[in-house]
């Protein structure tokens, strides 16, 4: 039974029924018009046969009225070389080359009008062609037969054979088909080997050796697999850093603690600046290793996203007004994850708030490109220190608490996205930070 079976999802299977099916189709409808075709084209020969033999006759009867029943009698010259059947009425005179003909045939004799008609009996089928013509005044009609059946089982057993023939092109075709789909899968075959070697070490990357069809799959296979890797060099760097930051603080600070040296109020103040810086640096690289970057195949939906964010901050900062400029557009919809754009935004929303006397203007527009500007009515920055701001751990004023790691997040996660970052005085002579980031 399972050599039976039929594995439904197969591609090589659709495949093949589908072309098979389409061919059967095909065959089909050719089969058919075949039929309909060769029968069309006996007629017709057969039409133009009896019309030139009518008008070979009508010319004879013309030249020689008298010799008429001689033409018309089943033993006549004509008759013998051409084995068709005549009836003729001219007046009220009606013969016929044999007799039996003469009344099955009668009813046609009424019709004074050209055609080519059908006459089918359980015994035979006839063509029979029917031309009207003018002697001595009079009008006639004469009708020339002949038995289409013989034809007919000409073109039958013809047209099986061609059934015949037909059937055995299905097969070679399904043959064919077969060796055909299986040559076009090759090349999902290798790739499906690569993707084996590289899940066993034996390469880093997907070859780009394939038909274009697959060269999309393929760019975003290895566009994933950078990710991966980049997430987990970044994963790693940011274990780094912790070991290498943390190490030294932890183990002054569990010397102070395993001391017998009373703790003073000085000891203690160093002790808590230790431990928030520590606390600073651990939610800096865990921050920095939530960024989902460009490939996670995430959406942001602008005014949701925005929106809440800004709430946030006026709860943050009650005495600071917040203002918020969307762009008008139908679909606020960009590619940016959700938790990436809100950590862009919420580290400027953020130094805007510590630092705005009374106003945070944010304004995003959308077009080739997100553009977010924040500003506020803060002190600003010293022209000559704007090239410094975003420098991992620079902080340029120790008014308020902080370690300068936000901006260079900032910069971190714009990079990731092929955004730029750039500082400026604003219109409010506070800090403006412009961020644009491709969308296309």
């Amino acid at each position: 039974m399972s050599l039976l079976r039929v594995d439904r999802r197969s591609l090589r299977i659709r495949l093949l029924v589908w072309l098979i099916g389409f061919a059967a189709l095909a065959a089909g409808a050719s089969w058919l018009f075949h039929d309909r075709l060769h029968n069309d084209l006996a007629r017709d020969f057969l039409r133009e046969r009896l019309r030139s033999e009518a008008n070979h006759a009508i010319d004879q009867l013309q030249k020689d009225w008298l010799s008429a029943p001689a033409l018309m009698t089943s033993s006549s010259q004509i008759y013998l070389i051409f084995h068709h059947l005549y009836v003729l009425r001219l007046g009220d005179t009606i013969i016929a080359s044999e007799g039996r003909w003469q009344d099955a045939l009668a009813s046609l004799l009424e019709e004074e009008q050209e055609a080519l008609v059908e006459v089918r009996d359980d015994e035979y089928h006839l063509l029979v062609y029917r031309q009207p013509f003018m002697l001595n005044g009079e009008t006639g009609v004469l009708l020339v037969a002949d038995d289409f059946s013989h034809v007919e089982a000409g073109l039958f057993k013809r047209h099986w054979w061609v059934s015949v023939i037909a059937a055995g092109l299905m097969l070679l075709l399904v043959i064919l088909n077969l060796l055909a789909v299986n040559l076009g899968l090759v090349p999902l075959s290798r790739l499906r080997d690569q993707l084996v070697q590289l899940q066993s070490g034996k390469r880093d990357r997907l070859s780009l050796d394939v038909p274009s069809e697959l060269d999309s799959l393929v760019n975003q296979l290895n566009r994933l697999i950078d990710e991966i890797d980049d997430r987990l060099r970044r994963s790693r760097e940011s274990t780094a850093n912790l070991s290498h930051a943390l190490k030294t603080p932890l183990t002054a600070v569990i010397q102070v603690l395993r001391g017998t040296r009373p703790i003073d109020d000085e000891r203690r103040r160093k002790l808590v600046q230790r431990l928030e810086a520590m606390h600073a640096q651990l939610d800096a690289e865990l921050r920095r290793t939530r960024i989902a970057g460009p490939n996670a195949g995430r959406m942001s939906q602008l005014d949701q996203d925005c929106g809440r964010l800004l709430e946030m901050f006026r709860g943050l900062y009650p005495e600071k007004w917040f203002c918020l400029t969307l762009p008008t557009v139908k679909s606020n919809r960009v590619p940016i994850e959700s938790q990436d754009l809100s950590e862009m935004l919420g580290i400027v929303l953020d130094n805007a708030g510590k630092w705005a006397s009374r106003q945070v203007n944010c304004t995003i527009s959308l077009d080739k490109a997100l553009r977010i500007t924040v500003e506020d009515d803060g002190p600003g920055v010293a022209e000559d220190e704007l090239p410094h701001l975003g420098q991992r751990g620079r902080r340029l004023d120790e008014r308020h608490p902080g370690y300068g790691l936000g901006l260079s997040i900032l910069r971190q996660l714009v990079t990731r996205y092929g955004g730029q970052v750039a500082f400026d005085t604003g219109k409010l002579d506070g800090l403006r930070v412009n961020i644009a980031i491709p969308i296309a």
